[in-house]
């Protein structure tokens, strides 16, 4: 038999053995929006991989409220399947706007009932907790003659002028959780009078929680107000930083997951929310953050301090998701100036 003969008989036998083999292809995308750190990532992702090497995450990263508004934007066509590391007060809005599969991880009896949702299967659920720090670069200070830091009030004192930088709450979830645990603390007409005061010393606002602190851990300004994770990272790195919790108290938010309501890929997604509810995921959690989702777990961080969530403001997500649209309105009108540029 000639060989081209030869080949032409074997082929069909060939491509039968071939569709009979198990797919190696068979790997579902799943397109995950994030506004966790991009040094997080890596970590959250190899562990799930560890459970699920058939699902492959895309990340979409960005600062919490450009995520919020992109998600926002593409609610009749959405892209996302999954929304995870993004705040509750989002979740709220996504909740409201029917944006959001309800769906019960197989480990939900372990997590805090005050983080997740209410509903009964919830529509999100709580990952870990993040909150408002200052970052204080003391060799900066002294070089300025600049005065200790305490409250959040001490912000105001006069030698601060142009010294002050903190995140812009309409894309940052760190500068969202400033200025509402501001409006909480002081009363409404008492929060925005602070954030007058504080206007008049800060020298731009950021579009990231973390670059305060990266800016003040550089001492490009003495002052960044950032929150506790990238505070405790950027002191850990040796920078000249205090890490101050003002005695007023603390904003913070939940980072949560959800599914996307009407995903093609629910099943992958629901994987995705069943592995972030695991103790395995909330002790990688642990490593970054004081307080978790599954109470017990969380170490103390170096520079964070033991009593961190007693330091808590009483938090009301609920509020906080109400109140968005307005409450950046209002601070887009009176301070949007002084913002830097978008990329």
């Amino acid at each position: 038999m000639k060989f081209k003969t030869l080949v032409h008989a074997m082929l069909p036998a060939a491509l039968a053995a071939l569709a009979a083999l198990p797919s190696q292809a068979a790997t579902t995308v799943l397109s995950v929006y994030t506004a966790l750190e991009t040094d997080q990532l890596k970590a959250y992702q190899t562990a799930f991989n560890q459970a699920h090497p058939d699902i492959e995450i895309k990340w979409t990263r960005d600062s919490t409220g450009i995520v919020t508004a992109k998600l926002l934007a593409e609610k009749n066509n959405p892209v996302a399947d999954v929304i995870m590391g993004v705040a509750a007060s989002s979740m709220v809005v996504f909740e409201r706007e029917g944006m959001l599969q309800p769906y019960a991880p197989g480990n939900l009896k372990a997590i805090n009932p005050r983080f997740r949702s209410a509903a009964n299967p919830p529509s999100w659920v709580g990952m870990d907790v993040w909150g408002a720090a200052i970052c204080y670069n003391v060799a900066e200070a002294v070089k300025q003659g600049l005065p200790k830091i305490e409250s959040w009030k001490d912000l105001l004192r006069p030698e601060f002028k142009g010294k002050v930088v903190m995140p812009n709450p309409s894309s940052s979830g760190t500068g969202f959780l400033d200025v509402t645990a501001w409006l909480q603390i002081f009363g409404d007409k008492g929060g925005w009078d602070y954030m007058d005061g504080l206007h008049q010393n800060v020298a731009v606002y950021t579009h990231s929680g973390s670059k305060p602190c990266v800016m003040a851990g550089a001492g490009e300004f003495p002052v960044g107000i950032s929150f506790e994770y990238r505070a405790n990272t950027v002191r850990a790195k040796g920078a000249p930083i205090d890490v101050i919790f003002p005695k007023e108290g603390l904003g913070w938010d939940l980072e949560s997951i959800a599914i996307v309501k009407g995903t093609s890929k629910l099943q992958a997604a629901q994987k995705l929310a069943d592995w972030a509810a695991t103790r395995e995921a909330n002790e990688l959690y642990a490593k970054n953050f004081a307080i978790t989702a599954i109470p017990g777990l969380a170490t103390r961080l170096k520079y964070v301090p033991s009593d961190y969530e007693q330091r808590l403001v009483k938090n009301d997500f609920r509020w906080m998701g109400q109140q968005r649209d307005a409450v950046l309105t209002e601070w887009q009108k009176r301070y949007a100036a002084k913002s830097e540029p978008r990329k």
